[in-house]
């Protein structure tokens, strides 16, 4: 799946689950209109308290688990209290036997982005569906902290688009096993990680770095990152 993170200070504000990512915001949904003279003390009118946050899964099974989420929630008739997941992805175009091959590669392996009213049911449907580990930052005594407005911008802006794709050409690694290098730019610029892995048909380096605490294999491609 973390550039695996300033923001100007409200009082009683939130932490947020911070999420590297760079490019320029997109125009995200509208938040639900405010009621018109609403009387204090009462709920607003249609509002929603669904907000987006970070849930660790099972890499390698992003797209099942999350059909397994989206059927769980149907049965069990949560639909008020889910929004959507995103599994954030760019598309590549790679050479085959003279062939161009377009795909798409998660930019954060492991990860889920969901949007999601946080409560107790909600919090027990994604605990007892099979590879999800927990929301990012949460624990038993404290609920996660949801993604800044920022964030959330700009993790559904690298949402992959036809058009976008990256040719990537194979070629001879200029890096080896066990090397030290630093993500030089996009989502990860200035992380820094060990080469695991080194796949030369594709010209790319699977490195591991570490998003919100934890260690996470990550593909990129030889000019995108340099000795450390």
């Amino acid at each position: 799946m973390s550039d695996h993170p300033s923001s100007t200070e409200v009082q009683e504000s939130e932490p947020t689950a911070t999420l590297p990512t760079d490019g320029p915001p997109p125009t995200v949904p509208a938040a639900p209109p405010e009621a018109v003279d609403q009387p204090a003390g009462e709920p607003v009118a249609g509002a929603s308290n669904k907000r987006w946050y970070v849930v660790k899964v099972q890499s390698g099974r992003e797209e099942s688990i999350k059909e397994a989420i989206e059927r769980r929630v149907k049965i069990e008739g949560l639909e008020e209290f889910y929004g959507q997941i995103v599994i954030p992805v760019e598309r590549v175009v790679e050479m085959r036997k003279s062939k161009r091959i377009t795909r798409e590669r998660k930019l954060y392996p492991g990860y889920l982005m969901v949007e999601v009213e946080y409560n107790d049911r909600i919090l027990y449907l994604f605990r007892e569906t099979s590879g999800v580990g927990d929301f990012v930052g949460g624990s038993l005594q404290h609920p996660p902290p949801p993604m800044s407005d920022r964030e959330i911008e700009k993790m559904l802006h690298q949402q992959a688009k036809p058009g976008d794709e990256k040719v990537l050409k194979p070629g001879k690694s200029p890096f080896e096993k066990g090397e030290r290098v630093k993500v030089r730019e996009g989502t990860f610029a200035g992380m820094e990680g060990e080469v695991k892995d080194i796949l030369e048909a594709k010209s790319q380096l699977r490195v591991e770095i570490t998003i919100f605490g934890r260690p996470v294999s990550v593909e990129f491609e030889y000019w995108q990152v340099d000795q450390a």
